[in-house]
């Protein structure tokens, strides 16, 4: 249950509705707060201002039907150049991108504010009496939907300048990392103390002599977003079980297709173990699986992004260097981040007993998302090849474990082997030669 509320937390705030609801929402409460003050409390000090809270029931109406339908215009073009700001980011550097310009704070404030004061003025119009009838002009809800027109203007004036910033490569490559960033300070949050850490020792346990697993098939197909691998200790503690993952976050997971197997316990005397049921939709209630991948849990689908464009901007219809220079330095300050934390062990013990064998990606599966199709794709570019030795020997920098600095060195080799393959001339080789005796520790 925990798990199934903290996805719907996570999609809830990627929603392009949410937070424009909860405006419309506030809206309504103070305009009617607004209201109930003008009805009852009928303050004197009204009457001190009567070019400011003066005006009559024609005028009220009048003024408010202006801003209300000012707003829902100006509300459907913040929509229409958010739409269009997406196509062109989308086409231009990599579809996977769509969802961040959804979870944007600032245009999902834009979109609400508009609406909201939409809203406000509906409310108050319907409340405001002249005439033969009982007369009521709210003033101070009246000049509360003045205040928010003009603060509309200055809205509408920071949302242009803000599409306009966010559709600069920079400013997206940017956000992507500081996303991936948080999710490395939310899944690893630990630096290497010891560089003998967990991740980097053998596993002393195997699974191989356990013969009799009983499959947990999926119901849905999608993405994982999420596993609760605490949730599958518990459960396996309780039921004295070994569970083995056979999908991690961000795999593709087909329907009927096997997300975890589950046997008996090295110290039962069981040979085989049953289930029910009830049991195993507990299993499966443990994996969120949706149609897209998230960055809160899945770090490498951040990484995946910038890799995309990177690529996009290595192909020969754009062929645009600079921008996946810009790239790779993004990458490398977040391969040298995740070179600095400790990982979870393959295997997780509750009292000493294994209980879960996860899968989750290791240091080098992050490095070689982050290079490899990059490094293929800049062939016989020098530029591309000089900037991922620069990067890798930061990362390497970052590194506090042997194992990790072999991989980050088997990168380095690649990179060296693929200049030599694919360069033109002697002159660009020997730069990424030199560049590679320049740089310490190599």
């Amino acid at each position: 249950m925990l798990n199934s509320i903290r996805q719907f937390w996570y999609d809830l705030r990627a929603s392009l509705w949410f937070v424009p609801g909860l405006m419309i929402a506030a809206s309504i409460a103070v305009a009617l707060a607004l209201i109930e003050v003008d009805s009852t409390m009928k303050p004197d000090w009204l009457a001190d201002f009567p070019r400011v809270f003066g005006l009559g029931a024609d005028g009220s109406r009048g003024m408010l039907t202006a801003i209300a339908s000012s707003m829902l215009t100006v509300a459907a073009l913040a929509f229409s150049l958010t739409l269009n700001a997406v196509t062109q980011a989308s086409a231009q550097f990599t579809p996977r991108i769509f969802r961040n310009f959804m979870r944007d704070r600032a245009n999902q404030f834009v979109l609400g504010y508009f609406v909201s004061v939409f809203t406000f003025c509906l409310i108050v119009l319907r409340t405001i009496r002249g005439g033969d009838e009982f007369k009521f002009v709210p003033s101070m809800a009246v000049m509360t939907g003045l205040l928010l027109a003009i603060g509309g203007v200055l809205v509408l004036i920071f949302f242009i300048h803000h599409i306009a910033a966010s559709l600069q490569i920079t400013t997206i490559v940017h956000n992507i990392t500081v996303e991936t960033k948080e999710a490395v300070d939310t899944l690893f949050p630990e630096e290497i103390g010891d560089p003998a850490s967990a991740e980097e020792k053998e596993d002393t346990w195997h699974a191989d002599e356990v013969k009799d697993w009983l499959r947990i098939p999926s119901q849905k197909s999608g993405y994982v977003q999420n596993v609760d691998v605490d949730g599958l200790i518990e459960f396996a503690s309780e039921n004295n079980l070994l569970i083995s993952m056979r999908k991690g976050i961000g795999q593709f997971v087909g329907t009927g297709a096997v997300l975890a197997e589950i046997a008996a316990d090295t110290e039962s005397s069981h040979k085989q173990v049953s289930i029910e049921n009830e049991r195993t939709e507990t299993i499966r209630g443990l994996f969120s699986i949706a149609r897209h991948r998230t960055i809160e849990q899945d770090v490498g689908f951040g990484i995946r992004q910038i890799v995309d464009i990177a690529l996009k901007a290595l192909s020969p219809g754009i062929n645009d260097t600079t921008t996946a220079i810009n790239c790779i330095d993004r990458l490398g300050e977040i391969i040298g981040d995740l070179a600095r934390r400790t990982m979870p062990a393959r295997v997780r013990s509750h009292e000493g007993v294994p209980r879960v064998i996860s899968l989750a990606p290791s240091f080098q599966d992050f490095t070689e998302t982050a290079f490899d199709q990059i490094r293929i794709s800049g062939a016989a570019n020098s530029a591309i090849f000089d900037r991922l030795m620069t990067t890798l020997f930061y990362v390497a920098e970052c590194c506090r474990s042997e194992k990790r600095h072999e991989a980050v060195e088997a990168q380095v080799e690649l990179v060296k082997q693929f200049a030599d393959q694919t360069l033109a001339t002697e002159y660009e080789k020997d730069r990424i030669s030199a560049k590679l005796r320049n740089l310490s520790g190599y």
